[in-house]
């Protein structure tokens, strides 16, 4: 008889009722344990999902419980029920682990979709096979295609093996990463530049260790990769100098703390806020809402204006022009008591105003002001202090001058 005839046959026992009320009680158990520890956690967690059973730790409980009564079970009797669902809870748990895991680390993705529902068809595939008896005969046909790897010959299941592997360590290596800068990092490191340092190298550290435990595991040579890192060392030093240049310069901005997340900068006539800082690039938005993608060699190598490295106040001037019969120290009393009337406007250094020019239709003043926040744009306070001088100037019945010219006519 086959494996799944085997099964037929014993889901026909008198017996099997047992076996379900075992699982239903490991289930009960599972749920219960998972509502008791879910509350207070957030939404985002891995182990407790948005309820109770999206989650990790539900299917992790059940598969726990249904392996241990398994054994008990199967002292009296042929198991039929219980040796269904252990299958069925390990595609289900490794389905949560990666739709977890990738949806925390990658909220926004599209590809992580599609990543999510190849997982979900791998994980039921293999349980049914798994349940009818003919995985072991569809492991032995993989492993006997052998695809040629340049002098040797790799089978199709150590391949798939490997694949397999390389998806769980990634999935691993994200969640524990994603673990340590949640728990500790956000506790230990209050600068976010810093944190940012520690979180890409913890990653990137446990990616590399991960690498090589799985190209262990599947009987890939280690000694060769010293041959393939001379190889990426000469790319890197002639094809990929610009790029290693941006990483290694991504590095120095972090661990020099030169340029943070949230400081206002000028970059190559471009002024915005930094929003956050990449290993390769620094994303710089504009108070306009336009996003720029600097590369981090031009910040290392070019001048960059941090309006936020040392003092983050900021000199803002104006311009004003008024009729040349005016008076020039009521006018000056005028455009600093409007200046003042401004609640961005520093009192400590006090607005000053100068006659700067003697125009072509009017004295020309400038009008210097000193704010603390230019994250918050400078167009709103020009209009608020222009609307102020003006309406100064026009209850002193000072006038402004439109443009004036001299026609001289000939006869």
């Amino acid at each position: 008889m086959t494996e799944l005839q085997i099964l037929l046959h014993d889901m026909e026992g008198a017996r099997v009722w047992v076996e379900a009320l075992a699982l239903l009680a490991c289930l009960a158990l599972a749920f219960g344990v998972t509502w008791f520890m879910r509350r207070g956690q957030p939404a985002d967690s891995v182990w407790f999902g948005r309820h109770v059973f999206d989650g990790l730790l539900f299917p992790v409980l059940a598969l726990v419980l249904i392996y241990a009564a398994r054994h008990v079970v199967a002292q009296y009797q042929p198991l039929a029920v219980l040796k269904i669902a252990l299958p069925v809870f390990i595609s289900l748990a490794a389905i949560r682990l990666f739709v977890r895991v990738l949806g925390a680390s990658f909220p926004r993705s599209t590809t992580v979709k599609l990543i999510e529902r190849f997982v979900s068809w791998f994980a039921w595939a293999g349980a049914v096979l798994w349940i009818t008896g003919l995985l072991p005969a569809v492991l032995q046909e993989l492993e006997a295609i052998r695809l040629p790897f340049g002098k040797a010959h790799i089978s199709l299941r150590t391949m798939l093996e490997g694949l397999v592997s390389s998806g769980v360590m990634l999935v691993v290596v994200l969640w524990i990463s994603a673990t340590i800068e949640k728990r500790i990092l956000r506790e230990a490191v209050g600068d976010l530049s810093m944190r940012k340092v520690a979180a890409n190298a913890i990653r990137a550290g446990l990616l590399l260790i991960g690498l090589l435990m799985v190209l262990s595991s599947i009987g890939v040579d280690l000694t060769a990769l010293s041959v393939l890192g001379g190889a990426v060392g000469v790319g890197l030093g002639f094809g990929l100098q610009k790029l290693a240049a941006n990483y290694i310069s991504g590095f120095v901005i972090l661990l020099e703390r030169s340029l943070r997340i949230g400081d206002v900068v000028r970059v190559d006539d471009f002024e915005g806020v930094v929003t956050d800082i990449k290993t390769r690039y620094t994303l710089i938005r504009s108070l306009g809402g336009r996003e720029s993608v600097v590369p981090n060699e031009l910040i290392i190598t070019q001048r960059v204006e941090n309006l936020s490295l040392a003092d983050p106040k900021v000199l803002l001037t104006l311009k004003v022009s008024v009729a040349y019969d005016s008076d020039v120290d009521q006018v000056r009393q005028i455009l600093c008591d409007a200046a003042s009337r401004c609640a961005r406007v520093l009192k400590d250094p006090a607005p000053a105003a100068y006659l700067s020019e003697f125009g072509a239709d009017g004295l020309e003043f400038t009008i210097a002001v000193w704010i603390i926040d230019p994250e918050n744009g400078q167009l709103s306070l020009r209009s608020e202090i222009n609307t102020a001088i003006l309406r100064g100037l026009r209850a002193a019945g000072i006038d402004i001058p439109y443009p004036q010219r001299v026609v001289h006519l000939k006869s």
